[in-house]
C-alpha cells in the first residue's frame, strides 16, 4: 500500500509541520491563502513572540543606528558633501542585496525537512500567507543577524573610514524596503492622499501591481521590491500578458 501524502493542518503551529512535506513543499507553499489572520509558528509563545513584528518597528530601530554609522564617517574625517555620496550609493548597493537576497536565498528550492523548515521562516511563510501584516517585514533580531555579514561586506568594498556611511546608507535603503513591502501589501490611501501626491502615489501603485504580480501570478519572476532595476539588468522581468500572447 502507497503511503499516505502529508497534510499541513492549518490550525496547529506550522513551522515543524511543513518540512514532512518533502518534495511536495515547494507546491504547497506557493499556492497562496488570501487572508488576513496570522497563522501560529510555534507552540511556545516565547518563539512565538519573535516571528510578529508591526511595521513602525523597522524605522525606529534601525533609523537611529543608520544615523549613528553616519556619524562615525564624519568624526573619521569625511565632509557633508562626501557623506552626500556615501549614503546613497550604499543605498544603491542594499538594492543589489535585496535583489539577491530574495532570488537566491529566499526562493532556493528545498525538499529535507530542515531544508522546507528554515526556508518557510525565512520566505515560504510570506508566499504561503502573503497578507498576514504581522510578518511583512523582517524581525529586529533576524536583521540584526543578517547585519552581520553585510557589515563585513561594506568593509570589504569600502575603506574603513567611509565603510560606516556606506553601511548607513544601506540600512536607510533596507527600512525603505521593508517599509515599501508592507505598504505594496496593506497601503489603501486615502483620496486626498492621492490627489495631493498624485506623482508619487502613481510610482508606488506600480510598485504595488508588479510585486503581487510576483506573489500571485508569476512567482519566479519580479524580485526586486523598491526598484525593477536589477530585474531588468539580470532578465527576470515578468512578461506581460501581451507579451505572452505575442510570443505564442
Amino acid at each position: 500500500m502507497a503511503a499516505q501524502e502529508f497534510s499541513v493542518d492549518l490550525n496547529k503551529p506550522l513551522v515543524f509541520q511543513v518540512g514532512h512535506l518533502g518534495e511536495t513543499y515547494q507546491e504547497w507553499v506557493h499556492q497562496p491563502i488570501v487572508s488576513h489572520e496570522s497563522p501560529r509558528f510555534f507552540e511556545s509563545d516565547f518563539l512565538e513572540f519573535f516571528t510578529r513584528t508591526v511595521w513602525w518597528v523597522i524605522p525606529t530601530i534601525w533609523l537611529p543606528g543608520a544615523c549613528y554609522c553616519i556619524s562615525m564617517s564624519i568624526s573619521n574625517g569625511h565632509t557633508l558633501p562626501q557623506i552626500a555620496l556615501m549614503v546613497p550609493f550604499g543605498m544603491f548597493v542594499w538594492t543589489f542585496l535585496e535583489y539577491c537576497s530574495h532570488r537566491f536565498v529566499f526562493h532556493i528550492e528545498t525538499k529535507s525537512y530542515w531544508g522546507n523548515t528554515i526556508h518557510y521562516l525565512l520566505h515560504g511563510c510570506h508566499h504561503k500567507h502573503p497578507m498576514d501584516g504581522l510578518r511583512l517585514v523582517i524581525p529586529p533580531a533576524e536583521f540584526a543577524a543578517l547585519c552581520i555579514p553585510f557589515w563585513y561586506l561594506y568593509k570589504l568594498l569600502f575603506t574603513p573610514s567611509a565603510s560606516p556611511a556606506f553601511f548607513g546608507g544601506g540600512l536607510i535603503g533596507y527600512v525603505i524596503y521593508d517599509v515599501t513591502h508592507y505598504y505594496v501589501h496593506h497601503g489603501q490611501p486615502t483620496k486626498q492622499v492621492i490627489k495631493s501626491f498624485k506623482v508619487r502615489y502613481l510610482c508606488f501603485n506600480e510598485l504595488q501591481k508588479y510585486h503581487l504580480n510576483h506573489h500571485f501570478r508569476i512567482q519566479n519572476k519580479g524580485f526586486g521590491i523598491t526598484t525593477a532595476f536589477w530585474d531588468r539588468v539580470f532578465g527576470s522581468i515578468p512578461q506581460t500578458k501581451a507579451a505572452e500572447t505575442k510570443t505564442r
